[in-house]
């Protein structure tokens, strides 16, 4: 079995609730419009996102044998997901999260990581990674049994074999998760975390400078991604800013699963950085028309009408 793309990493669900005008106070109970029991984490949005492109795409994870765990299946098989590398076990319960929209103001969440700390390459079949045009890992930093020598052997081997190796990361408090993530980047193509994220991982707050630093720790390209504000690319011979896309806000739950997704779509499309860029960015300014991670993103057909109809500012800087 020959996938594009292998994604690896969290798998949660998601409760998602439309967006209340203030946080309840203590004691105080808050109405929404609705909540609705979604798909969540990152290797999961990514896959549903790439499968929905028209993307041959497989997902590994780990899950509870649980409702939760049966559902984010369920929901994959229907996408046209390959989940023959997610492993369920009965020593942990499925990830899930409960995503707090308010409007004005960023989302919250309130998260149980359960089973995906317990993913290990081991459990994804033989051959799975090594065979991959695409592999994508989700969520590092809250997958601590993936953090292993074996795990870069396999990573290596694919690369020899001529695979593209993204790695985004999660946001965490840990004073070595910088190193934790450098031990990965000589294994990797693109690193793309979002801008708070690279902050906390670097210790810069220039974008620049954050991508320099995960350069010179071994990536082949940083994509730094800033919301609204666009997005910043390095490689050693080229930066790239870009705009972003025109789109009505509701929610940003899985806005940069969405970006990795058009970016690797862009990559198998055969496209250059900046080809990939306006993928990416049309992805999560589909993402963010609604409050889950996945319901309002393009397929293939409208990603292509909304990226000929709309121009996405690209400057080269010097």
């Amino acid at each position: 079995m020959t996938l594009d793309c292998l994604c690896l990493g969290l798998l949660c669900a998601d409760l998602v609730c439309d967006p209340i005008d203030t946080l309840p106070k203590p004691g105080q109970l808050v109405e929404t419009r609705r909540m609705d029991l979604s798909l969540g984490g990152c290797a999961s949005n990514a896959a549903y996102d790439l499968a929905h492109l028209g993307v041959t795409v497989g997902v590994g994870g780990c899950l509870g044998d649980d409702f939760f765990g049966r559902y984010l299946i369920h929901t994959l098989d229907r996408a046209g997901v390959n989940t023959s590398a997610i492993y369920c076990t009965g020593d942990a319960t499925t990830a899930t999260t409960a995503v707090i929209n308010v409007h004005g103001d960023d989302r919250r969440f309130i998260s149980a990581v359960g089973a995906n700390r317990l993913f290990t390459q081991s459990m994804v079949p033989t051959g799975l990674i090594e065979s991959s045009r695409v592999i994508y890992i989700g969520g590092f930093l809250m997958l601590d049994a993936l953090e292993t020598e074996e795990t870069l052997s396999r990573l290596h081997q694919a690369r020899t074999n001529g695979a593209f190796v993204v790695l985004d990361v999660i946001e965490v408090t840990d004073p070595v998760a910088m190193k934790r993530v450098a031990r990965f980047l000589p294994f990797t193509d693109v690193v793309l975390p979002n801008t708070d994220e690279a902050a906390l991982l670097t210790g810069c707050a220039d974008p620049w400078d954050q991508a320099r630093t995960f350069l010179d720790a071994g990536a082949r390209t940083a994509v730094i991604t800033d919301g609204e504000r666009g997005v910043h690319v390095m490689t050693d011979d080229l930066r790239l800013r870009s705009d972003a896309y025109p789109t009505t806000f509701r929610g940003g739950t899985g806005a940069g699963d969405a970006f990795d997704a058009g970016f690797i779509a862009g990559y198998l499309n055969g496209h250059d950085l900046q080809g990939c860029l306006r993928w990416g960015s049309a992805l999560g300014a589909s993402c963010v028309r609604s409050t889950s991670a996945t319901a309002s993103v393009f397929d293939r057909a409208e990603a292509l009408q909304f990226m000929a109809s709309h121009k996405l500012h690209i400057e080269e800087v010097r």
